[in-house]
């Protein structure tokens, strides 16, 4: 049964019910009752395993502060015998995680956001300026009229520059008065653009397919954000015709969308492959797939999030994911485990690789590109060995890595 279809039947909306099967409202009374006629079943079935996810989520919250040294086998006493207090436990740890989501996020725009960075700087040089032509004034040394006067004007003028640049750095940092987002970057937009597509461009699967008329009804802010994505959906239109989508899906799931037997059966690069994978329409028999790719400096260019998943904007991300490690080897394929920090944490399965983007020439940059495909890792792979990645220094707790170029926030 559908989702819509069931909260149709029991009067409530599709939005709701989804909130009940992801734990974020509890249900009882009429509610209930309506779930139970909808399914056919009788409402003592749904509610005998009501305190299971809350105890789930009980150990998940002290897997993830393994310090606290929590009595985890305790964890179903614990729900029964107090459950207002077991649920305010696991509302805190979900908005710890949250918070913490956040503070990734904004550390990440602090400290690689251009607009920002250019505020500071002209703040800084306003600053210095007045700080050098005054200590020429009060430094005892005697000058003549006309010098005051100009280096008065130095200061008026530099002054005027301070207050300028102060407004607008504090007009970029405040929240706009209607609540919305700050103005995204032509790559946002980009990212924006293909979120509410869903990542797949049904437009382009065909041969019929025009890019020019996407672009149309795009309704970018910037010309900038149309430039980049002309390029991306023009790689994606020949992503399309090289691997037919009814003929990839079919071949994907009889090859357990392993990229490498699919990049050598449609006679593709790995890339290609990977970034035709991560474009697959939503279907129970496709896992969920996430995307990213970077350029040579690590910079993150395209990024395709699922759930736990997510890299910073800039080069502050953690290098030992396998789309950075990739960089150092060009042409290699790379498949990794990787697991984020905490006892509970994620662990996802990672292709990864490498290589110039546009043909090699010998007399010129060949600019080089990396894309990696994350996915759950399956079950079968529960034993194998595991890289321990981190959303950046700033915010992994992991205190022991080799990898690390600052200092935690988080430690």
């Amino acid at each position: 049964m559908r989702q819509a279809d069931l909260a149709k039947a029991a009067g409530i909306s599709a939005s709701y019910l989804n909130l009940i099967e992801h734990n974020r409202r509890r249900i009882g009374g009429r509610v209930l009752n309506d779930l139970a006629r909808a399914l056919g079943l009788d409402p003592t079935q749904l509610s005998e395993g009501a305190e299971t996810a809350l105890i789930q989520d009980l150990r998940g919250a002290a897997a993830t502060r393994s310090a606290a040294e929590a009595e985890v086998d305790r964890a179903e006493e614990f729900a029964g015998r107090f459950p207002g207090w077991a649920g305010l436990v696991t509302d805190q740890a979900a908005q710890i995680a949250r918070l913490e989501a956040k503070v990734k996020s904004l550390t990440d725009r602090m400290a690689h956001d251009p607009q920002l960075a250019t505020s500071l700087h002209e703040v800084i040089s306003a600053v210095t300026s007045i700080r050098s032509t005054s200590s020429i004034l009060v430094g005892g040394e005697v000058l003549d009229r006309d010098w005051q006067e100009r280096f008065h004007r130095n200061i008026y003028n530099d002054s005027q520059r301070l207050a300028d640049s102060s407004r607008a750095l504090v007009g970029y940092l405040e929240a706009p008065a209607d609540g919305g987002a700050l103005a995204l970057s032509p790559v946002e937009e980009v990212d924006a653009y293909f979120d509410r597509r869903g990542h797949h461009i049904a437009d382009l699967e065909g041969p019929e397919g025009s890019v020019e008329a996407l672009i149309a009804d795009a309704a970018l802010a910037t010309s900038a954000a149309e430039l980049l994505l002309q390029s991306c959906l023009a790689l994606y239109r020949d992503d399309a015709r090289a691997m037919p989508l009814a003929e990839f899906e079919a071949t994907a799931i009889e090859l357990r969308h392993d990229p490498a037997l699919l990049a050598a059966r449609f006679g593709v690069g790995p890339a290609a492959v990977l970034r035709r994978l991560s474009s697959l329409p939503e279907r129970p028999a496709h896992p969920a797939f996430g995307f990213a790719s970077c350029d040579g400096a690590g910079a993150v260019t395209r990024l395709k999030t699922i759930e736990g998943f997510s890299l910073p904007r800039a080069a502050a991300a953690c290098p030992v994911w396998p789309l950075f490690q990739a960089l150092s080897r060009p042409g290699q394929p790379i498949r990794a485990v990787v697991a984020l920090p905490g006892e509970g944490g994620r662990r996802y399965l990672c292709h990864a690789i490498a290589g110039p983007l546009g043909p090699v020439r010998f007399d010129g940059l060949s600019p080089v590109e990396a894309v990696m495909l994350v996915q759950s890792a399956p079950a079968s792979l529960s034993g194998s060995a595991e890289l321990a990645v981190g959303g950046g220094c700033r915010i992994c707790p992991r205190s022991s890595c080799p990898a690390r170029r600052e200092p935690s926030l988080l430690a």
